[in-house]
This record gives C-alpha cells, structure tokens and sequence, in this order.
C-alpha cells in the first residue's frame, strides 16, 4: 500500500488575538496568571490542487515558554510573538513540500535564527509547532480523515531517523496505538494558591460565577479522581498543604507531583521527599497514588551530571520526568541517557517532535524493560481549537488523562 504524503503550499496566514482572563488566579512555579492574550492563526493552504484551511491557536501564559525572574510579561510578550512571526514568515517563503519536509526546514532555519537572536530552544519551538497545528489541520481537512488515521498512515511523510538516527526505520503503525482512545480523563490541577475547601473560598479568590472553585467542591461535582499538585520547594508551604490534600483526596486518589522548576537539582528535591515521608498521611499518600514527578529542577540543571550521579545513589526513587527541559530534539534522549523515566507531550512543544519521543519510548522501554512515561501536561488550555487538538493529539498516543 502506497502512503498519500501530499505536498503543502502555504499561501496566506491570519493572526488574531483573543485577550483572555482566568475565573481566578492560578499560581505556578514564579508566576501568577490572570490574564493572558491567546493567538488564533488560520492559514490557507493548496493541497495537491485544493485550497484548504487550517486552524490553531494557543495562550501565551507568563514564566512558562521562558524562565527569567528578572523580566516582566510585558518584556517577555514581544519575545513570543517574534518566534511566532519569524515561523510565519520561514514558511511562506518555503516552495510546496510534504509535510515533513516543511517542518525540517522550518525547525532548522528556526532554530539557527533563535541561536543568533539568543531565544532559548522552547521559546523557538513555540512558532514551529503553531505552523505544524494549522498545518497538521489543513491536511487532515484535505485528506477526510482524522488526526489518528493521518499520523498512524504516516501521510506527513515522517523519516524519522533523521531526527535521531535510532530511530532510522520507525514508523507511526508500529508505536502509535491500533485506535485513538475514546475518552481521555481529567487530571485536575491542584495550583499552589488553589482553595482546598469551601471554608477557604473568599472575597479576594471568589469566582464571578456559580461553578465549583474549592477542589473539595470540584472532586464532589466532577467525580475528579486523577490530579497534578503544584509544589513550590518551600517546606513551610509544601509540608501543611500535602498533609490537608492527604485527609481530602484519600487513598483512592492518582496523581502526579509538579515541581515547575523550583528545586535546585534531583539532591534538593530529595531532601524535601524524605522530609515529606516523615509525616505518616503524606507518605501513605505518596505511595498509593503518586504516577511520577514531574521537571522539579530548573530547565538549566536538568541535564547538570550531578542528575546522573543523584538518581543512582536514590534506587527507589519516584519516576522523573522532563518538561519545560524538553526543548531541543536531542534533549529526551540526553534526559534517558542521565536516568529519567520519561517526558511530558504538550503540542505548544511540537507535534512532530512528540511523535519522535513516542518513538525513543517504545524503543527504549524494550531496552529497559519497564514503562517509560509519556505523560500529557497541558494544563491551561482552552478550546475552542487548542484544546480539542492537544486532546485529540493525546488520544492519539494513548495518552489516558491530561
């Protein structure tokens, strides 16, 4: 059977900007998001002979794409709509081309502009992946078929051996799932200035709405049962809240552990887990429901050899993963190479760059011969395109709750 790997021509690209604000704060790592502007790029494409748009869209939320303390989000905000135009602007100059083929040159010609420009690779990779989204959209429109049937048949024309030469021969039918899941669940996110009760709501966190707002309320109203718990690297703060979160989510509840950076190595995060472990509710919580912990150290020291040295003297450690570490092609399989069990998949990281992980996961849970992660973590999505892409992205890679 012959694989359909049509070529694209961008022809035009439309931005616009819808300024959003959160029902209340949501306090993660170094920022407190309120409000933030969320981008919709449409583009018109001829496929193979047909004029066909695309879609996608993603928020542009404060200390998350870049890290630095010392710059403000009206600074930052000009920095992340520069990736985004310079993308735009690399791929309309392209010639018509197969998906892949696009996105190679785009990622290349990007990242070499990013270099020279001093943007870190995850900022860089921001306007990539909006280009592969509405692009991704355009072709799964032409070709009548879903996202799922159009990445399984590989008709974006994927080599990705070319991306990491292990991977030379790989093909989606063989790490994809036979068929997208049906459903994916809610993993609710527990932020670190979220009320925890009704007694907790006030005036100054009140919602201007009647919907639930105190987590007790939400896992009451939605049946939640899956959550991701923000912890800052403050014991003062960390140690009182994972002891009430203990009493209220019980031991039924699965849930992974966030660290958004705020360790200054896997060592530090040690100290702060034993001392976690000392307290009785909090370990009986850790050990029948925590899946894994999610990027604890800066981005900057992930790949420190001091990680390598730290997870082999820690044999019963908890799973680490990377996140907001995960920026270049390379830095997955840097991050398995140092002992971490796995990486998360947000498309504002890249469609293509997720399926080139999924790929080094198969390969490399053969090796290992136990689970690797591939966990969902977009936490603050919303729709109407975004979010229905990201949840289609993780049905498609089997990806149970986000």
């Amino acid at each position: 059977m012959t694989v359909v790997s049509p070529k694209i021509d961008l022809r035009e690209i439309e931005f616009r900007v819808l300024p959003m604000r959160t029902r209340f704060p949501f306090k993660y790592g170094i920022a407190s998001l309120t409000a933030l502007p969320h981008l919709v790029l449409k583009v018109e494409t001829e496929i193979d002979g047909i004029l066909t748009r695309g879609i996608a869209s993603e928020g542009l939320p404060p200390k998350w794409f870049t890290k630095n303390p010392d710059t403000t989000f009206g600074e930052d905000l000009p920095a992340m709509l520069g990736v985004i135009g310079h993308a735009a602007e690399l791929t309309l100059a392209r010639p018509p081309a197969t998906f892949f083929n696009l996105w190679r040159e785009l990622h290349e010609e990007q990242a070499s502009w990013a270099t020279a420009e001093g943007h870190p690779s995850l900022l860089a990779n921001l306007g990539v992946s909006l280009m592969e989204r509405a692009l991704l959209d355009a072709l799964c429109r032409r070709l009548g078929s879903g996202l799922h049937t159009v990445l399984r048949g590989n008709h974006l024309g994927l080599r990705l051996g070319e991306m990491r030469p292990e991977l030379s021969g790989a093909e989606p039918s063989a790490f994809l799932p036979e068929r997208p899941l049906s459903s994916v669940r809610a993993r609710h996110t527990i932020g670190l200035g979220d009320p925890l009760t009704p007694a907790e709501v006030n005036d100054d966190n009140r919602a201007a709405d009647s919907l639930p707002l105190d987590l007790e309320t939400c896992i009451r109203t939605y049946g939640l049962t899956h959550f991701k718990i923000k912890v800052c690297g403050n014991l003062d703060l960390d140690l009182p809240r994972l002891e009430a979160l203990a009493e209220l989510l019980g031991p039924g509840a699965l849930f992974t552990l966030d660290g958004n950076e705020q360790y200054a190595g896997i060592g530090a995060f040690r100290e702060h887990w034993e001392v976690w472990r000392e307290k009785a509710k909090i370990r009986a919580l850790l050990d029948s429901g925590l899946l894994l912990v999610e990027q604890p150290a800066h981005r900057d020291e992930s790949f420190s050899p001091s990680v390598s040295m730290d997870l082999a003297d820690w044999p019963d450690h908890p799973a680490f993963i990377i996140d907001e570490a995960d920026a270049g092609i390379d830095d997955f399989p840097r991050a398995l190479a140092l002992g971490y069990d796995g990486v998360s998949h947000k498309n504002c990281k890249g469609i293509v760059k997720g399926l080139a992980n999924a790929a080094t996961i198969a390969l490399e849970e053969e090796k290992r011969g136990r689970i690797v992660h591939l966990s969902g973590e977009d936490l603050a999505n919303v729709g109407p395109f975004a979010l229905f892409q990201d949840l289609a992205m993780m049905a498609a890679l089997g990806i149970g709750h986000v």
